[in-house]
């Protein structure tokens, strides 16, 4: 074979190689749109819904969830009555693809100068009833010197799911750690705290020494979020053979200082984060041995590296470290 014909059919196969890799790279690469699709869908839970918000037809959508459908190999949402409901695989996937979707976002998004003095920004922070009351008033003072664009929305704290965080419908989240906090969430420590009883001015436990003898044999008012009367401060008077009778369970702090406030109720609450609640009030050391904890704050990771996001977190700990001294 002569040297230009050998040239010639090496630049030929070289050509079909170079194709055919191109050619098979393209068939093997999903089409990430569908990642934008999927988030809003899972969100929220309705063909129609997501179609309204990516401002698609009803039946574009359609065809949209059978292409997921077949990309995944699974149903991802079954009717159920009039609805749709997320299959395993669905829920599998939710948290992941909004994380991957927040972060495209993230990096697709403009670079703009960070500047306090015109930052426009809205965070949603939730927390207990106490953590508004006592460290509220100085976290604004704050945020007006510095960036009188930004406004706060405290939202109440039924339970300690992380999924708001993950979802992106809460921006911030003080409290304790807990078994249902996801492993992802970011966590900073605020201040210790500890609890203490709150009484009126003139109850009996106002006066003299308070033994765990009279703590318990007192009528109280307990504390329950969750459907559980139980907790550190009963099991640390188990070890001593007593048990401490409620007269009436309320879902928060607030409730049960106002009640401990206007009768001889005895409220037993984190000192630090309900200190302005208590305000005006007697309050005494628990008479025996309770573990103190840490309140935190908490913030899904996608949101480290914003700068408002950041400098609002420094806030609100240099706020509560000037807050509990």
């Amino acid at each position: 074979m002569a040297e230009g014909a050998r040239i010639a059919k090496y630049s030929c196969t070289k050509r079909h190689v170079w194709r055919d890799s191109w050619y098979f790279s393209r068939m093997a690469m999903p089409d990430l749109n569908l990642l934008v699709t999927l988030d809003v869908l899972l969100q929220e839970g309705s063909v129609v819904g997501a179609a309204k918000r990516l401002q698609l037809s009803a039946s574009a959508m359609s065809r949209a969830l059978a292409r997921l459908r077949e990309e995944t190999g699974d149903p991802l949402l079954v009717r159920a009555g009039r609805g749709l409901v997320p299959t395993p695989r669905a829920l599998e996937l939710r948290d992941r693809v909004r994380q991957v979707v927040g972060e495209a976002e993230a990096v697709l998004r403009p670079a703009m100068k960070f500047d306090l003095a015109t930052l426009e920004r809205s965070f949603t922070i939730r927390s207990s009833e106490g953590f508004v009351e006592t460290f509220g008033p100085a976290l604004l003072a704050r945020i007006a010197a510095e960036a009188p664009g930004v406004r706060l929305w405290f939202v109440p704290k039924p339970d300690k799911d992380s999924t708001p965080l993950r979802e992106g419908t809460v921006d911030l989240e003080t409290g304790t750690i807990g078994k249902a906090m996801g492993p992802e969430v970011r966590t900073q420590g605020l201040f210790r705290d500890r609890f203490v009883g709150i009484v009126r001015k003139g109850h009996p436990l106002s006066r003299g020494r308070v033994t765990p003898q009279r703590y318990a044999a007192g009528t109280h008012v307990l504390i329950s979020r969750r459907g559980l009367e139980m907790g550190a401060v009963d099991a640390a008077l188990q070890t001593l053979g007593l048990m401490r009778r409620g007269a009436v369970t309320v879902g928060g702090f607030a409730p049960a200082i106002a009640l401990a406030g206007e009768s001889d109720l005895i409220a037993t609450v984190p000192e630090q984060h309900t200190r302005r609640l208590w305000h005006g009030l007697h309050r005494f050391a628990l008479p025996m041995p309770v573990p103190a904890f840490t309140i935190s704050l908490f913030w899904h990771p996608r949101m480290d590296a914003d700068p408002a996001h950041r400098w609002l977190r420094k806030l609100m700990v240099d706020v509560c470290a000037v807050g509990r001294s």
